[in-house]
């Protein structure tokens, strides 16, 4: 199935799913799509192995929760928040050889929580993992250290019109 990007979001300079410069990283991309719900979208390395040619279970997990994390953003790009929760569910094996895409969508929304789920489909389009988390809302200034705006940037790389699902 075709999804039309509306957009792609920010990326950072050091983080483990979206970092542009982690030499360890996943270089996630995050698109916006049609319906409101969020797609990362990254391809997992020998690095990021547990069993030979298999996506480790951590990894899978982060990456769910940094996309979940993120839908927020797409209808309040000034909200930030804070895993309170994360519960996983694994189906099958997540293969180390072919691109992967997490989507996510917000559930719930209330002043101070937010939850959502998310999946990690494969390119048959079989769900592998399952997730649903709850996150506490906080501005960015209580969450990290430093000049965040300097390592929080537009990715530069070119943006789909569509993405197939």
């Amino acid at each position: 199935m075709s999804r039309k990007v509306l957009a792609a979001q920010n990326i950072s300079r050091m983080c483990l799913v979206c970092g542009r410069d982690n030499p360890a990283g996943l270089k996630a991309r995050f698109y916006e799509l049609e319906d409101g719900e969020l797609l990362g979208v990254f391809q997992p390395q020998e690095v990021h192995q547990s069993y030979p040619g298999r996506l480790h279970g951590g990894i899978a997990s982060t990456v769910l929760d940094e996309t979940i994390g993120r839908a927020m953003n797409i209808a309040n790009p000034d909200e930030w928040g804070v895993t309170v929760e994360l519960t996983v569910r694994f189906r099958k094996p997540v293969p180390l050889d072919e691109e992967i895409h997490a989507i996510a969508r917000i559930t719930r929304d209330s002043k101070r929580i937010f939850e959502g789920t998310g999946e990690i489909v494969l390119a048959d389009g079989t769900v592998a993992v399952e997730a649903s988390g709850k996150y506490m809302k906080m501005p960015i200034e209580a969450i990290a250290d430093g000049d965040f705006d300097s390592q929080w940037f537009v990715d530069e790389r070119e943006l789909p019109a569509e993405v197939e699902l």
